[in-house]
């Protein structure tokens, strides 16, 4: 039977179809990279202080903290897990590191150490209610949720503690480097040298390669000798210090520890891995994706601020852009190898 025109133009259409799936599927990265490109241009287009270096310095200020939420969630997303609790975390060692300078008089630098061990300790409790007790990520880290926000309410007693009374030390982050117009923060030097090790570590190391593994498929990576509980441990407990550190970029960023911050926190990191390319399937993406990720909500949320769109909106925005990034999430998976 000789093939028609229309056969001919539907199996082209198929054959496109498939590069592309085949393409996101080996570069995860490509996608959001794409529709960052295309947010700045359009938004440039629509207010032209958007694309000046003031403006800039401020988008990347404002993200500085969820990307660094959103590259611990990365590696907990990695291995088909969540956290809830991530917000939490930030928040309550954010109060814990204030405390320990002003309520104890401890040195700046002893207190922020001690603000990072207990942010990897809660990590570290979310990663043992998972591998041990075997409870799902999802419930653990929604009851840890509640648990942190709870105990930070109380230890603060919901009063902020402000940065004129802490040392020098813990406000540091929000100073700026000014580079032409443009102010980069040493709270986002911190967050870009953090994906840089973790953009190595994932790619070119053992514990990186057993991550993706885990993700992949749990039960095979067991069964090739890797030890999945000790890497579900390892990510729950690096991801927690993440949180710690990003609770000290939010000191800087506030030029205060308050317990009254973060509420959305939790669902932003997440909206930046899932942005990013990373599947909530496990073993497939990056954190670079998660930067691109995060650079995505805070370049929408600028620019519709600009354009004057009401809030609402805005969030409406976000929203239909998880849908629709899921949405082909599900469809990269479907590849076939």
């Amino acid at each position: 039977m000789a093939t028609t025109t229309a056969d001919f133009e539907t199996r082209r259409h198929d054959s496109f179809g498939l590069r592309v799936q085949h393409l996101l599927h080996g570069n995860p990265v490509l996608g959001p990279l794409a529709v960052l490109v295309v947010a700045i241009i359009a938004f440039s287009i629509v207010n032209v202080r958007f694309f000046s270096a003031a403006n800039l310095s401020l988008v990347l200020l404002q993200v500085t903290v969820i990307a660094t939420l959103a590259l611990g969630q990365t590696l907990i997303i990695l291995t088909a897990g969540i956290d809830l609790s991530a917000g939490a975390i930030a928040v309550f060692s954010s109060i814990l590191m204030a405390l320990f300078c002003t309520d104890a008089g401890m040195p700046a630098p002893i207190a922020l150490l001690l603000g990072f061990a207990c942010g990897t300790a809660m990590g570290a409790l979310n990663g043992l209610l998972v591998t041990r007790i075997k409870l799902p990520p999802f419930i653990v880290t929604l009851g840890t949720l509640t648990i942190f926000f709870s105990l930070n309410a109380v230890v603060s007693n919901s009063e902020t503690v402000r940065g004129a009374d802490m040392p020098g030390l813990m406000t540091w982050t929000g100073q700026s480097i000014p580079i032409g117009d443009f102010r980069l923060s040493y709270g986002s030097i911190i967050m870009l040298l953090l994906f840089g090790f973790f953009a190595y570590a994932l790619s070119s190391t053992a514990w990186g390669k057993h991550v993706y593994a885990t993700g992949d498929d749990v039960e095979a990576a067991r069964l090739a000798g890797i030890r999945t509980g000790r890497v579900l441990f390892s990510v729950y407990t690096t991801a927690g210090l993440l949180y710690a550190i990003a609770g000290w970029i939010l000191i800087g960023r506030l030029a205060s520890a308050s317990p009254n911050v973060g509420t959305e926190y939790n669902l932003d990191s997440i909206t930046a891995v899932v942005l990013g390319g990373t599947s909530l399937f496990g073993g497939r993406g990056g954190v670079i994706g998660t930067l691109i990720g995060a650079l995505i909500v805070g370049v929408f949320r600028n620019g519709l601020q600009l354009a004057g769109v009401e809030v609402v909106w805005q969030g409406f925005a976000i929203g239909l852009l998880v849908l629709i990034a899921v949405s082909i999430d599900q469809w990269i998976r479907k590849v076939k190898t």
